[in-house]
């Protein structure tokens, strides 16, 4: 049996690995990236809270092993074994029943998490698995629906592109997401399995081809973010990256009007490409030359009006020209002009690629 001096000394012990490992907790938030949703907060919580589970359990540890190295070692040249002990029922159904109720709990948690995010394409792939004369246990029903979002975006993944339809059928290869509104992202992978991963969001969903994912999102933070993808899906995966920018609601659409609006689709960019692909007959030269036309971007070997007077056709240029720029593409024009074809590693360089998207 402990004196009464050895359990306070115990509970001491036990109050101070609280105050340490909660503040270990705190110290996690700085370790995440910046919170970019609404819904980030809820997650860091639960790794916060974790992270003092893990240190309170690696801590006490760690003392229990010192004080009994410390004060219960044997002495020198002492070969003797020690008593044998028995079991005591009371320690084992506490040390069964804590980590029983702290990984409920923290199941319990996280559910939540999940269900916040308001993932409705796997509750629907839930259904399909579930038998006809019962009914799932979190069936949807309309208190339990979630909140309408302000916008929708398609988003479109395959090998190796990501692609963004907004309303209006503007599309884009950059993500656009208005602030403090929440935005519908409708998933869909048109090849193989491929994950949407935004480390700011606290959101790596995997996207599976035939099935469409809706998520809701409410991001709070102004910024350009990066989007990836956490799949293996091939062998430029790595690369597959955008850009995510979450800007105010005026800012969003007069981007939306401008995108709209604009020249620079992707077929006008095409054709551009088209237009200008004759270099053989122009003069190269190692730098980009200014070009005459605002509209029309530079190319090598100088303006786009020194290559207008080859003798080959329109026509001829434009088949030319469609196979010269699906491998590789980015290799024309100067940064800032749209392509349809994502470049592929070890033709474009990475840097430079990110700096013409």
């Amino acid at each position: 049996m402990f004196s009464v001096f050895e359990y306070v000394l115990i509970a001491v012990y036990v109050a101070v690995l609280l105050v340490i490992s909660r503040w270990i907790g705190k110290q996690a938030f700085s370790w995440m990236p910046p919170q970019a949703t609404a819904e980030a907060q809820r997650v860091d919580d639960l790794f916060s809270f974790l992270v003092s589970i893990g240190a309170f359990i690696l801590l006490g540890l760690i003392g229990v092993m010192i004080y009994a190295i410390a004060f219960h070692r044997a002495p020198p040249e002492d070969y003797t074994e020690g008593h044998p002990s028995r079991g005591d029922a009371r320690l084992e159904i506490l040390w069964t029943a804590t980590p029983t109720l702290l990984v409920v709990w923290i199941a319990f948690q996280s559910f939540n998490i999940y269900q916040q995010l308001n993932i409705l394409g796997l509750k629907q792939i839930v259904h399909l698995h579930t038998p006809l004369e019962s009914a799932p246990a979190y069936a949807e029903t309309v208190s339990d629906a979630p909140k309408p979002a302000s916008e929708t975006i398609d988003v479109f993944v395959k090998q190796w592109d990501w692609s963004f339809r907004y309303p209006n059928n503007v599309t884009s290869n950059q993500l656009h997401l208005p602030i403090n509104r929440s935005t519908r992202l409708n998933l869909q992978a048109q090849d193989v399995i491929h994950g949407f991963y935004v480390p700011e969001f606290r959101l790596k969903q995997d996207i599976i081809p035939g099935r469409d994912i809706d998520i809701v999102l409410t991001p709070i933070r102004a910024g350009k973010y990066r989007l990836k993808d956490s799949q293996f899906s091939g062998t430029y995966f790595a690369l597959m990256e955008t850009d995510v920018y979450v800007e105010s609601l005026d800012q969003y659409n007069q981007w939306l009007t401008q995108t709209a609006n604009s020249e620079q689709t992707p077929m006008k960019s095409a054709e551009f490409r088209v237009l200008s692909a004759e270099l053989k007959d122009c003069p190269q030269s190692a730098e980009y030359q200014p070009t005459q036309d605002k509209n029309i971007p530079a190319i090598k070997g100088g303006a786009f009006t020194k290559c207008e007077s080859t003798q080959y056709s329109r026509l001829s240029k434009v088949n030319q020209a469609v196979a010269e720029n699906i491998q590789p593409p980015k290799t024309l024009f100067n940064s800032g002009w749209y392509t349809v074809t994502p470049a592929q590693p070890g033709i474009a360089n990475k840097r430079k690629q990110n700096n013409d998207t």
